[in-house]
């Protein structure tokens, strides 16, 4: 079985099919293409949860056979001092940081309003392989539709949010997707700047982004050793 790669830009989709040497065969899908390298098959979907979680669907629906996985990834902003810059992170939570309601009394998740969900966990077993593999850091990373740039938002969302180790724009519309189609969904990703005030001098995206293709180097023999039989005695483990 194949994993479905989703990230938001051509470029972070390149890093991945990069890991695999030649150019990676093209498959043409509605609105989009498909890049298969090594075990992966990796769309670039768009920024932002809502074309994340879109072109995660139209993939898994289109797809002639189930996926076995899908990740979400890319490069993103780490919360120093967890996860500085050119480090891996793989999530143990995803979550929906923004969803939910201002009150006078503060935020509200959407979970708090009564309805919906803002919380993913990707499998156990599989988020500890890859952090093995690759040397990435578990935690928690959320998913903004606006990119942090404060030092006051930081704050806020490290107090709300203690085990957040990064911020990105797609997981959660990732996940979302992936479980409505009853597949497992994992976030992983390379920390091109700190979250905090923008610093565009501080980035450090052409390192990230070679980071991020040794990390799917290192990750293809995980996932292809991940057959459905595994995840079924590791959840149970």
């Amino acid at each position: 079985m194949r994993v479905l790669v989703v990230t938001a830009v051509p470029a972070e989709r390149d890093a991945v099919t990069r890991a695999f040497g030649d150019g990676p065969r093209i498959r043409e899908m509605p609105g989009a293409e498909l890049h298969l390298a090594g075990p992966f098959d990796v769309l670039a979907g768009g920024a932002g949860p809502a074309a994340a979680a879109a072109a995660t669907a139209c993939a898994l629906a289109a797809a002639s056979a189930p996926y076995a996985a899908v990740v979400s990834a890319g490069i993103g902003g780490g919360f120093a001092p967890a996860a500085p810059v050119g480090s891996l992170v793989v999530a143990n939570s995803v979550v929906a940081a923004d969803l939910g309601a201002e009150t006078p009394d503060g935020f509200v998740p959407v979970t708090g309003l009564g309805f919906g969900r803002d919380t993913f966990l990707p499998p156990e077993a599989l988020v500890r392989d890859v952090a093995e593999a690759t040397g990435a850091l578990p935690g928690t990373v959320l998913t903004v539709s606006t990119v942090t740039g404060s030092a006051a938002r930081t704050a806020e969302l490290l107090a709300a949010h203690p085990g957040a180790v990064a911020e990105a724009m797609e997981g959660f519309g990732v996940a979302e997707a992936a479980a409505r189609f009853g597949v497992p969904a994992l976030e992983l990703r390379a920390v091109s700047n700190a979250v905090g005030p923008r610093d565009r001098a501080a980035w450090r995206i052409g390192d990230a982004l070679a980071a991020l293709t040794e990390a799917f180097g290192k990750t293809a023999p995980v996932v292809e050793s991940w057959t459905r039989h595994d995840r079924i005695d590791r959840h149970r483990d």
